[in-house]
């Protein structure tokens, strides 16, 4: 990043979406701070009434997110709207392989590109759909990348070479309320390859991360490993979660919702810890 300065940076972000040669965009809104970023900045640089903010509901999105994205797009002053996507049901998302992601953007990008679709009807100028990637994604195992090139959607931050803390950044100067919100991936990304995705099973993580947060914990995961579930929180939170008074009660929960053994990982939390299993295998995304 060559100039640190939000405004250039920001100036940089409008240029971009603008430079696409649309007059609308509709954009794939978690509620996360990327997306939301993108979401804000999309406002600004086409107008609030040109944006429309779309979030996708299915098992795999964690309960309480939606009023997060919901609030977001109150706050962009664009028009919000939500599908309901069935990919956890598809027999290629949920044998949950190497792929999984890539056919999780199929799903979704292909239901925006419609929507997109409708947006411009009429209209001499298309609508450019959006999400939310950025330069620190492709390090890791990303085939929604690969979705999102087949469908035509664009990521102005992975294409502007922004990494989540010039992002956080740029959230913080321009007061998006979610700016320092914990990172929040689907809930699939729990479940170690390999083992079936089932909504009961995404239902059983979602609660326990939410035990986990009661506690006073930002950013956790419960990762799925057959009768075996891990607890991650960042290295920096391990002495206090070993030596939090509700611990006991928390693992007794855990082990409620079905998981015959719980433990805390002592390595921390680490984005995508479990492509750390496939990667040797798999190799780079493309």
């Amino acid at each position: 990043m060559t100039d640190p300065r939000p405004g250039v940076l920001l100036g940089r972000l409008h240029r971009r979406i603008r430079g696409y040669g649309a007059r609308r965009a509709v954009v794939a809104l978690s509620g996360g701070v990327d997306s939301s970023l993108v979401l804000a900045v999309s406002a600004r640089a086409l107008g609030k009434e040109a944006v429309t903010a779309i979030t996708a509901v299915s098992p795999s999105y964690p309960r309480g997110e939606l009023e997060v994205a919901r609030e977001v797009s109150a706050w962009a002053g664009t028009t919000h709207r939500t599908v309901e996507t069935a990919e956890v049901g598809k027999e290629a998302y949920a044998r949950n392989d190497a792929l999984r992601c890539f056919h999780c953007k199929v799903e979704l990008y292909s239901t925006l590109r419609r929507i997109a679709e409708e947006r411009a009807a009429g209209s001499s100028h298309a609508a450019v759909v959006l999400a939310g990637a950025n330069a620190d994604d492709p390090a890791d195992m990303r085939p929604g990348l690969r979705a999102a090139e087949r469908h035509g959607v664009r990521n102005p931050l992975l294409e502007e070479g922004m990494g989540k803390d010039v992002l956080r950044s740029l959230a913080r100067s321009i007061g998006l309320p979610v700016a320092d919100k914990p990172a929040l991936a689907c809930l699939s990304s729990r479940v170690a390859y390999g083992v079936r995705i089932t909504p009961e099973l995404l239902e059983r993580i979602d609660s326990a991360e939410r035990a986990l947060r009661a506690l006073g914990f930002g950013t956790v995961r419960i990762r799925h490993r057959g009768e075996r579930a891990s607890i991650e929180v960042p290295a920096a939170d391990l002495p206090r979660l070993r030596a939090h008074p509700g611990l006991r009660g928390l693992l007794e929960d855990v082990r409620g919702l079905g998981w015959s053994r719980v433990e805390i990982d002592p390595r921390g939390y680490r984005p995508g810890s479990l492509n750390e299993e496939l990667l040797p295998v798999a190799g780079p995304e493309r």
